[in-house]
């Protein structure tokens, strides 16, 4: 600060001082920016895929057959599986078609985008509205992965439409691009596969048999997890075809969850079973 006949006159040095932000300052920039807030979401799913895959490699999700390895006080309390997935998956499909109803959703006009979302919905009215109700027994899942899971699909479907009905802008002809082309084909067979291996999974015993056993045909003849490799393909084929950080980063997080739950259903049918196809790969057709 500097004095001149009387007259106090601030520094530039000073006066940069005064005008820089804080950092809640730009935090409150960053909210009030949608755009900005729904790319800062995808980075933070992107550093979270880290953490989920550094963490489950060690350790297996406490639900469906590791319910009982899980940590006693983390699967004390439970809910009934069907309510879990119905209600876990639900936002994924109501925050999205909210959006579209209840918004201005400007670029919900775009052919594109509507068959973009709709893809998404497809995937969600199966997954909330019709695979729980198919299930047959199956164990009751601990609270905090019904409450995580619940938590991400909400995060996941608000990010998602949001995007997709009112900011992502596409051109009139976008959807006659080779890469949209591509990932179109990739996300329906991808869905077919997660349909076609949850069929199996689901009829693998008879009405009244309690147990395990080895899942054969389709995708099950090359890796032990291929409902999960069905959705890795489906999510990469949905990002592929939007060609957005967060659908790239929904592929990421599907990729880094699935991809350690797929290796050790791999171990456990390995360590269970002496007759098990040797050939199978966990999760990637002859790869992974």
């Amino acid at each position: 600060m500097v004095k001149k006949l009387g007259v106090t006159e601030i520094t530039e040095t000073e006066k940069s001082k005064m005008a820089a932000p804080t950092k809640f300052e730009n935090f409150l920039k960053i909210l009030q920016n949608e755009a900005l807030l729904l790319d800062w979401m995808a980075w933070v799913m992107i550093a979270t895929s880290f953490i989920v895959i550094i963490l489950l490699l060690f350790v297996s999700a406490p639900y469906g057959r590791y319910t009982a390895t899980g940590n006693k006080y983390l699967t004390l309390l439970k809910v009934p599986v069907k309510v879990a997935w119905f209600l876990q998956e639900l936002p994924s499909f109501t925050v999205p078609l909210g959006l579209v109803i209840f918004t201005e959703s400007t670029q919900f006009k775009n052919l594109s985008n509507k068959i973009l979302i709709t893809m998404f919905l497809l995937h969600y009215s199966q997954r909330a509205l019709l695979f729980p109700f198919l299930i047959r027994g199956g164990k009751p899942t601990p609270f905090l992965p019904f409450f995580l899971a619940f938590v991400f699909c909400a995060y996941n479907g608000y990010m998602q439409g949001r995007m997709l009905t009112q900011f992502q802008v596409y051109s009139d002809t976008y959807f006659t691009d080779l890469n949209v082309c591509i990932g179109v084909a990739m996300f329906i067979m991808g869905m077919s596969i997660n349909l076609h291996s949850d069929h199996v999974l689901r009829n693998l015993r008879a009405p009244g048999e309690t147990g395990y056993k080895i899942p054969r045909g389709g995708m099950f003849e090359y890796v032990s997890g291929a409902n999960f490799f069905g959705e890795i393909l489906e999510w990469s084929g949905f990002a592929l075809a939007c060609l957005n950080l967060q659908a790239a980063a929904f592929a990421l997080f599907t990729f880094c969850n699935l991809v350690p739950r797929a290796y050790s259903h791999h171990q456990w049918y390995l360590q269970k079973f002496e007759d098990y196809p040797k050939q199978r790969k966990a999760v990637i057709p002859y790869i992974l």
